[in-house]
């Protein structure tokens, strides 16, 4: 074979390679991205139910719920009391609780809690708990997942709700640099953003044709009776 055919012949073996290495690299990144994404979102869960726990131990050590960090950079709890709903809501005191500040795609864990909640000592004969969890079903309506329209004692709703803004979207990152929105028709994480009773939980998707929009926020909730029952036991209950 002439030295020219053979170099000829080389070079298109070397250019196949070179196309088979990269579509691979390609089936791989997008086939690893969803397991990536998932991922994340289990160690955000866990960062979320490890910050529940916290909470719940903190109350049976003080008596109530911590308010919120004083800023995003700095994680104790703002030592002047919150007596409004928006004063309530802000981001997880991580140094107080000694927990992650951050989720998986490094943004502030938020928090939000019933303002009754955060004085000692905690009157469950009187505290009516405001927070409550809507998610959507069928078409689209909103139901609650957690609580009702009426948050009362005999029909009680959530002590407090902590949550993550999700990958996209929103959110605080650990440098206290707020991250903008970068969506749109994405009406539930926007509702959620600038929650201080109500917050949206439902599964993600990045289908903007959903109701509600896309939607990657994650949460998590504390019951009263999940608060009492340890608080009783630990005897800082009245």
């Amino acid at each position: 074979m002439p030295r020219s055919d053979r170099q000829s012949g080389q070079a298109l073996l070397i250019l196949v390679a070179v196309i088979g290495l990269g579509a691979a690299s390609l089936f791989m990144s997008a086939m690893g991205s969803p397991r990536l994404d998932s991922a994340r979102e289990q160690r955000t869960m866990a960062a979320l139910q490890e910050a529940r726990e916290a909470l719940i131990g903190f109350a049976v050590t003080h008596g109530r719920l911590p308010r919120p960090a004083i800023s995003a950079t700095d994680g104790n709890e703002n030592p002047a009391p919150c007596v409004s709903e928006a004063a309530c809501t802000g981001l997880l005191p991580w140094t107080t609780l000694g927990v992650p500040r951050t989720d998986a795609w490094g943004k502030l864990l938020r928090y939000s809690v019933t303002p009754v909640y955060t004085s000692a000592p905690l009157q469950r004969t009187s505290a009516v708990a405001t927070k409550t969890v809507l998610t959507r079903v069928g078409g689209g309506q909103i139901v609650y997942r957690a609580g009702n329209p009426d948050c009362t004692l005999g029909s009680p709703c959530e002590a407090a709700v902590v949550y993550s803004n999700g990958r996209n979207n929103f959110g605080i990152n650990a440098a206290g640099i707020v991250q903008a929105n970068g969506s749109q028709g994405n009406v539930d994480e926007a509702a959620n953003n600038v929650a201080t009773l109500n917050f949206m939980v439902r599964p993600t998707t990045d289908d903007a044709r959903a109701p509600g929009g896309p939607f990657d926020d994650l949460l998590v909730w504390i019951d009263p009776q999940q608060l009492y029952a340890p608080m009783a036991q630990a005897r800082v209950l009245p």
